[in-house]
Order: C-alpha cells, then structure tokens, then sequence
C-alpha cells in the first residue's frame, strides 16, 4: 500500500501531523492537534506562540477561538 502524504502541516514550520515532535490534544494522535488557528494546525508552544507574536505585530489576531479543525459537521442539505 502507497503511503499518502499528509493533508495537514504545522503552518509556521511545516512540520506535517503524525511526524515526530508534533504535539496532539492530549497526546493522543486521534484527538487531533494540541494548538490551531483560523490559518490552520500547529505543531507546538513555540510554533504557537511564533504565530501569536506574528499576527500580533501584522495586527490580525482573532477576537474569537477558531474551530476545532479536526471536527467534522456535515452540511444538510434540504
């Protein structure tokens, strides 16, 4: 079987989910990323507070906690 690559990458380092180092909400893979944004996944504290510093300094920090990334809500259609 071909390995697939992976969809999700730390935003600020590029650090792909499931790789070594990637820290997950409760240090279990299936729970997903321990640390996002409305921009995407990140892979730690120090990635995290980098892009917290960045969107401080470009003055579009968000006002609000982004979505959960990993939950899926499937649209209804009627």
């Amino acid at each position: 079987m071909l390995a697939r690559p992976d969809a999700y990458r730390c935003i600020e380092c590029g650090l792909p989910y499931r790789a070594a180092g990637f820290w997950y909400h409760e240090g279990r893979l299936e729970h997903g990323a321990a640390y996002w944004s409305d921009r995407g996944i990140l892979c730690s504290p120090q990635c995290s507070l980098a892009h917290h510093r960045k969107r401080a300094a470009e003055g579009t920090l968000q006002q609000e906690p982004a979505p959960d990334p990993f939950e899926f809500q499937p649209v209804i259609r009627r």
